[in-house]
């Protein structure tokens, strides 16, 4: 028995203010590329299921761009009359029970199975049951519904347990109404073929609490996009797995944006620049980290002058790290005692010729006296 595992796919997520050449943000874009490149590969592979254990949108009100794009993917994929199994996520769950959850717009399709109702529901087939346990709002009840799934294990078929939730802290996303799976509980993993897991975005076994040992059953597949810069993998796909007398379990990566990160040391500020290997940029997302940095001289680093070291690059995202020493001015210092000198210093290093000192001494005299008028405005209301 074949079956595709994917999850969080996020779908609608958009960021960066990059538009493609369709005027659609660019990385939404690419969470569209990243479905359409795992649709492509359940038609190779022509597995006999398919499972996505939740965030299939990356709101629980999708745009109807995201709605269309999903209802076009899911009709190429009924129409492989494969049977794909699909649970609500956190993401994808209204917070009140006065919204329709958007994955019922799947109910009407032919060989599509949804869960979505913060309850237990077995799918049952042939040769399989999936128990399915949809994100869960108030974890109180979420106890009852485990249970539900225990008591329902058939022994003579193969059992799939399918869930979208954080087993144990460590998978925490740090999200609100996160449904934590009791650890009580985790006995019913060992009762199962296969513990499918959507939430965490990142692929691999489940830790057995309180050990490293890990469990051989107990999946998350990751997620198929980054939905923060915080997420710095380059890998990102599904799990293809085959459950005969064993179970064995592939990853298989799919082609993502790519995520580089970059660092200029300060301290040799030029040598570290002519260092820069901007190479493997062309179309990826540059994350620049200015480390060694002394307050003062972070006034003379434009962004700009780091973004002009990656001109092939979707997008430069930039962290200053500052040094800390005990004769230098922190960063507050700067900000407090001289942000009159620093604004003179920005026009006069971006906004004007360095010969037209005229025009620039005009500026600096109004600047001056804005922040003359500034600091009697504040003197007169303390």
């Amino acid at each position: 028995m074949k079956i595709i595992h994917f999850s969080d796919t996020h779908l609608g997520y958009n960021d960066l203010d990059i538009l493609d050449e369709n005027n659609i943000n660019q990385r939404e874009a690419d969470f569209y590329n990243a479905f359409s490149q795992i649709v492509e590969q359940i038609k190779t592979i022509q597995p006999d299921y398919i499972i996505h254990t939740g965030d299939l949108f990356h709101r629980s009100s999708p745009s109807n761009r995201a709605i269309t794009f999903a209802l076009e993917q899911f009709k190429i994929i009924d129409e492989l009359n494969i049977p794909f199994v699909i649970i609500a996520g956190n993401h994808s769950t209204p917070r009140t029970n006065l919204s329709s959850p958007i994955i019922k717009i799947f109910d009407n399709f032919k060989n599509i199975y949804t869960s979505y109702n913060q309850e237990y529901k077995k799918i049952e087939f042939e040769d399989v049951v999936f128990h399915t346990l949809p994100h869960m709002n108030d974890d109180t009840k979420a106890e009852d519904e485990i249970n539900l799934c225990e008591q329902n294990i058939d022994t003579t078929k193969k059992n799939i347990m399918m869930m979208h939730c954080s087993v144990g802290a460590w998978y925490l996303m740090q999200e609100f109404g996160e449904w934590v799976y009791p650890t009580h509980k985790e006995y019913i993993f060992e009762n199962m073929d296969y513990v499918a897991l959507g939430h965490w975005h990142g692929f691999g076994a489940v830790s057995v609490k309180g050990t490293k040992q890990k469990y051989p059953n107990v999946f998350y597949s990751g997620s198929t996009e980054r939905t923060s810069l915080n997420d710095k993998r380059n890998e990102k796909g599904f799990i293809e797995l085959d459950i005969k007398d064993e179970l064995t379990v592939e990853y298989k990566q799919i082609n993502i944006r790519a995520i580089r990160e970059k660092e200029i040391d300060c301290s040799i500020y030029e040598e570290s620049i002519e260092q820069i290997d901007n190479s493997d940029t062309k179309d990826a997302i540059v994350y620049v980290k200015l480390t060694n940095l002394k307050a003062t001289q972070s006034i003379d680093i434009q962004n700009s002058q780091i973004k002009e070291l990656f001109p092939d690059a979707m997008s430069v995202n930039i962290k200053r790290e500052f040094s800390k020493s005990s004769d230098e001015k922190t960063i507050d210092d700067i900000e407090a005692l001289s942000l009159e000198d620093y604004f003179l210093e920005h026009i006069k290093e971006d906004s004007l010729d360095a010969d037209d000192t005229k025009e620039y001494d005009r500026l600096k005299h109004k600047v001056k006296e804005l922040f003359s008028l500034y600091e009697e405005s504040t003197n007169d209301t303390v």
